[in-house]
């Protein structure tokens, strides 16, 4: 996700789920060739499994910036075509590129060529002008054909005359028949559905249909949710669920070491906002990381302060999750989890 799923975001994640893929946010393959690679692409290697997402239209510079991030260690190179901002039209990239289902083709045809690690495609159900089932599959085996064996699929159409990105992820309505139909009628391609689900609960239920689920903005507005993934969605063994505060004291190494390294500490507790949301404190939490966050040179105390305020434990802690029933069945953002491989996906994250 878009200013979200940044190398801190991914690692406090990873604090609360170790099978869930993750995936960065978009970076346009340009960038990655002309920019700073270290500051773009760096990651922990605690993040693993986490997929690059990249951004582009031009075979050869996608190529080229999915090689850097398989020189980077990145273990999925994911081709966003989904994304339907107005820069992202008028780039020709992102979901505008469901109107050339060749080109995409060939783009992702010259990134497998490229690169070791899987090239997935993560796309929408269509767009406007172009919303037919029909249109659909036609595009998703023109793309099959040069080698992608793994889509995403935002169960809604992008438009892109007269939404903005934010009306688009809530104006199209969402159709998770399309996604369940499209892996009916492809049933060797994996399909990891995505759009709209909210919970473990809603990605497992989904996956009955489809190969995998991804969580994203319910999982970054309250991270604590994925704490039950490992088990219910991928079949870990049970286990305590680590506490809000274990996962809050666990980053706390972390924030030492990076704000040592100049990274300032609101860069890494924005993300960690939402980790007491709906909860006792939560609201003295957010306004302790809020303000500390920014004082000059702040640093671990700030996390140390806030979680003074908020309770050791709530009875919310103490309920068992729902045991699932398969594992290896998640992707998620961005967040979510996958089938065949054994990363989940949540979109950076559920993809």
């Amino acid at each position: 996700m878009m200013a979200r799923t940044d190398r801190h975001c991914r690692y406090l994640l990873r604090q609360i789920t170790a099978r869930t893929l993750l995936y960065s946010e978009m970076i346009h393959a340009e960038a990655v060739l002309r920019g700073d690679r270290h500051r773009l692409l760096a990651f922990d290697e605690a993040e693993h499994p986490v997929g690059l997402q990249l951004g582009g239209a031009e075979p050869d510079a996608l190529a080229r910036a999915a090689e850097v991030g398989q020189v980077f260690g990145y273990d999925e190179i994911n081709l966003n075509i989904g994304c339907p901002s107005p820069r992202v039209r008028a780039g020709r990239f992102g979901a505008a590129l469901m109107e050339a289902p060749d080109l995409v083709a060939d783009c992702a045809r010259a990134m497998i060529r490229a690169v070791d690690v899987p090239v997935t495609v993560k796309c929408r159900i269509g767009i406007d002008g172009r919303g037919a089932y029909e249109d659909l599959k036609a595009f998703v085996e023109t793309v099959a054909a040069a080698g992608v064996k793994s889509l995403a699929v935002h169960a809604r159409i992008a438009v892109l005359d007269g939404l903005s990105p934010a009306e688009n992820r809530e104006i199209p309505p969402l159709r998770y028949d399309v996604v369940r139909r499209l892996k009916r009628d492809l049933p060797t391609l994996e399909v990891v559905i995505n759009g709209g689900v909210a919970s473990l609960d809603e990605a497992k239920a989904h996956l009955d249909a489809v190969d995998g689920a991804m969580i994203g903005r319910a999982a970054y507005a309250d991270p604590a949710m994925l704490r039950a993934a490992d088990r219910c969605i991928f079949g870990a063994p049970a286990r305590a669920m680590p506490s809000r505060h274990d996962i809050a004291r666990a980053m706390l190494p972390y924030v030492r070491r990076t704000c040592a390294d100049g990274v300032p500490l609101h860069h890494i507790t924005r993300h960690m906002l939402g980790l007491y949301a709906g909860r006792p404190g939560g609201r003295a939490w957010r306004r302790a990381l809020g303000g500390g966050g920014h004082r000059p040179r702040a640093g671990a105390e700030v996390i140390e302060e806030a979680l003074a305020l908020v309770p050791e434990r709530d009875s919310a802690d103490e309920v068992p999750p729902r045991d699932a029933g398969r594992p290896n069945a998640g992707r998620g953002s961005g967040f979510a989890p996958p089938p065949a491989r054994e990363s989940p996906s949540i979109n950076s994250p559920a993809r």
